[in-house]
């Protein structure tokens, strides 16, 4: 992995919001419950996809990328800095600059309730885990690997700080645009 991405607290990138350009990487549901005034959104799996656009956008103003904690900036900035495009992520997130006091811009339509990624995450993990086994232990003791995928994929996830079940779920309609 590449060095660690530049960050910047919550302070540091409000006084000086109006100079970033800033890049939403949640997915366009989590966007639509809240961002930071004058966000785009463009989710962390079209980050690749949008590089072009970035590096122009780069060229015009410092990027400000952010999340709901800030783990998915950070591999955002890593991935965009193994292309040569500088940016920074907001530690903390969109919940860190909310908890500061500062507004959060909402769609035309309103704010959308949806559970932020790794919460989705965390349930649908448990939700497989406890499926395996009971399964395993009603069905077939087989099923009980099940659990244990999960369980590797979870490790997995820490050690790489991926998460392919966030790219999965971020693409289930509900997380997408009305």
């Amino acid at each position: 992995m590449s060095s660690s991405p530049a960050l910047l607290d919550v302070s540091q990138a409000h006084a000086r919001h109006a100079e970033f350009r800033i890049v939403d990487v949640r997915t366009p549901g989590e966007y639509a419950s809240g961002h930071l005034p004058g966000a785009l959104n463009i989710p962390l799996d079209r980050i690749a996809r949008s590089l072009p656009e970035l590096r122009q956008a780069a060229d015009d103003q410092p990027l400000l990328l952010v999340c709901a904690s800030g783990t998915r900036s950070q591999n955002a900035v890593r991935t965009l800095a193994g292309h040569g495009i500088a940016a920074a992520s907001l530690t903390g997130g969109t919940a860190s600059w909310s908890a500061h006091g500062h507004p959060l811009d909402y769609p035309a339509e309103g704010p959308r309730r949806v559970w932020a990624m790794e919460r989705q995450v965390r349930l649908t993990a448990g939700a497989i885990v406890l499926l395996g086994l009971l399964l395993g232990l009603l069905v077939h003791p087989a099923f009980q690997l099940l659990s244990a995928g999960i369980a590797g994929g979870l490790v997995f996830s820490a050690l790489t700080d991926t998460c392919a079940m966030a790219v999965v779920l971020g693409r289930l309609p509900f997380n997408r645009r009305r």
